[in-house]
């Protein structure tokens, strides 16, 4: 775990998406860092589809980096 700097605004926004959608302030921030992660590995998704994505992901176990591997094109 570590620290991580960040505007005020953006700590602002932090606190009050989070309470509006009943999250920490730390899990909101852990929700934007992976959807930003996953739409910049995955420009061709939507929005819906990344929950999709991690919804399943948190159903079968496989946060992280296991998540991206599954979105990357096959080899064909």
């Amino acid at each position: 775990m570590g620290i991580l700097k960040i505007s005020e605004q953006m700590h602002e926004n932090l606190r009050s998406t989070s309470a509006a959608l009943s999250r920490s302030i730390n899990a909101q921030a852990e929700h934007w860092l992976r959807v930003g992660m996953l739409a910049e590995l995955n420009p061709n998704l939507s929005y819906a589809e990344i929950c999709q994505l991690l919804i399943k992901a948190q159903h079968s176990g496989d946060l992280g980096q296991e998540v991206v591997r599954s979105t990357e094109p096959e080899a064909a």
